[in-house]
């Protein structure tokens, strides 16, 4: 009940309504976006698709947050982040509209990756405008609760995106027409959101102007310096490193898992590919609801254990309960491996973010988050394209399966390896 009450609260602004609508209806697209993306790249019934090809999506789909991401706010903080809010989805939707043409036109799939590159490098500069936009829409004692109920309505709208992408799916077909109307189709919705940004005031959102800020290219070259400053800040500190490094493991072994069911599940279990995206999607439901579970979970454990006793537990179970559910390679051990890694995942995650948040400076927490958001991503593509490497064509490898197994326990002995290694003085 809190959410909604909060979400009641802060939606007596009319700002924030415009905000928070121009919020909902971007994400909304780019739930159906996403969804066009995973069925073009995994389940296309014209492509034969292999883990080489899953990499190369998941590089699209995540990596532009992480290596845009630290240097967007030099940009949100000189331009009219409003205008960000209304230009932005335009130029996304020419983007998404050379994407849908790629597909129709039977493009090299470079083509559709490298305009799918761009819509994911302009979402990046959108989503940050929103961020930043926010304390201007809402008075400050009301700040936190927005910061509260935006990020989890935004997360709900893009699934409900997602599951507007599978009934589209179904009504325009799962080949190439049907990818390029679907993506047409998300173009449009995200280019509605700058309509509603537009009747918003040209400097509501900001930026204030600061006669002291560097220049634009002294920005940049901050930028990286500070990167730099904060690896080296962490590296100095066992607690907050040997929690990112856990959570790194579980990334790089839960994408050689990604990769793994992928294949399954389009050429294992089934050769019909709408069949295997309707059965994955049941692995990709459990996950979501093992993540849920984690939230209440993880703070409840880590009452009764220590942290740096619980990310190894998980890490153990993770590894152990996967091998065991799926080497029978039987479909229903997916669907509660799906379960299991969502829990010990995210709470694998909520503990990295404690740590972080509680031993790092606060001068270097957002250098810090933005090493924390590109090894979150990354580590994910190197575990795909490492699975790419070792996995036959259908998927099936009790190796690979009993490799991943031995990891999750290699890294629960290196978390408790370097957690209990004496602080260096920086």
């Amino acid at each position: 009940m809190s959410y909604l009450s909060d979400l009641r609260v802060v939606l007596q602004g009319r700002d924030f309504r415009r905000l928070f609508g121009t919020r909902l209806v971007s994400q909304f697209s780019d739930g159906i976006f996403q969804f066009a993306v995973a069925g073009y790249a995994f389940f296309s019934p014209e492509k034969q698709t292999s883990v080489a090809d899953v990499a190369a999506a998941f590089a699209v789909l995540l990596l532009p947050y992480s290596i845009i991401g630290p240097f967007a706010g030099v940009f949100i903080d000189r331009w009219s982040r409003r205008q960000i809010l209304v230009i932005g989805p335009l130029v996304r939707g020419v983007f998404l509209f050379g994407a849908a043409a790629a597909v129709a036109a039977h493009a090299p799939d470079w083509v559709f990756y490298a305009a799918s590159f761009g819509v994911l490098g302009v979402n990046r500069f959108f989503l940050a405008a929103l961020g930043a936009s926010l304390p201007h829409v809402v008075p400050a004692d009301r700040l936190m609760m927005a910061n509260a109920v935006t990020p989890t309505s935004g997360t709900v709208a893009t699934f409900v995106g997602a599951g507007a992408g599978f009934l589209l799916r179904l009504a325009f077909g799962a080949g190439y027409g049907g990818t390029a109307g679907i993506l047409v189709i998300s173009g449009v919705m995200f280019g509605s959101s700058a309509l509603i940004a537009a009747t918003m005031a040209r400097d509501l959102l900001g930026p204030a102007y600061d006669p002291g800020r560097p220049q634009t290219k002294e920005a940049l070259r901050n930028v990286v310096t500070g990167l730099r400053d904060g690896a080296r800040h962490v590296l100095h500190r066992r607690g907050p490193s040997s929690a990112l490094g856990s959570m790194a493991a579980h990334r790089l072994l839960y994408g050689m898992s990604m990769g793994l069911v992928l294949l399954l599940f389009r050429y294992y279990f089934t050769d019909n590919a709408e069949a295997g995206l309707a059965q994955i999607t049941g692995v990709v439901a459990t996950s979501g609801v093992g993540y849920f579970a984690a939230a209440l979970i993880t703070p409840w454990a880590t009452q009764r254990f220590r942290i740096e006793t619980w990310i190894p537990m998980m890490l153990v179970a993770a590894g152990a309960l996967e091998f065991v559910l799926c080497v029978p390679f039987w479909e229903p051990g997916f669907l509660v491996a799906g379960f299991v890694l969502g829990i010990t995942g995210q709470s694998i995650k909520i503990c990295t973010d404690t740590v972080v948040q509680r031993d790092i400076e606060d001068a270097y927490l957002g250098r810090i988050f933005s090493i924390y958001d590109f090894l979150f991503n990354g580590m994910f593509v190197v575990g795909v394209s490492i699975a790419a490497l070792l996995l036959p064509p259908n998927g099936r490898s009790v190796g690979v399966l009993a490799l991943i197994c031995v990891l999750y326990g290699v890294s629960a002995l290196a978390y408790r390896a370097v957690a209990r290694q004496p602080v260096t003085a920086t």
